[in-house]
């Protein structure tokens, strides 16, 4: 198993940890905190591993930040439904 493999579990179980703890913000703060360590963690897995590891620890991401991706989605479409 490589380094960036053993980073990104770690990642994982620190948003499981930080998921648990309470929160007057709904959990925003350790999302952007979240989010800024893990872009750098998904590009190290892709460029070590390949991309369908990569597209795998991007689901794996995905599922534990889900609100902020709907959010972004339903930017994205308010973007796109103006044009």
């Amino acid at each position: 198993m490589t380094l960036s493999l053993i980073a990104t579990f770690a990642w994982l179980v620190l948003a499981n940890v930080l998921a648990m703890l309470p929160s007057n913000d709904n959990h925003w703060r350790r999302a952007y905190f979240l989010i800024a360590l893990g872009l750098p963690l998904l590009i190290w897995v892709f460029w070590q591993n390949g991309p369908w590891i990569g597209l795998l620890a991007l689901a794996a991401g995905m599922s534990v930040l889900r609100w902020p991706v709907r959010y972004l989605m339903r930017w994205l479409r308010g973007l796109v439904a103006k044009t």
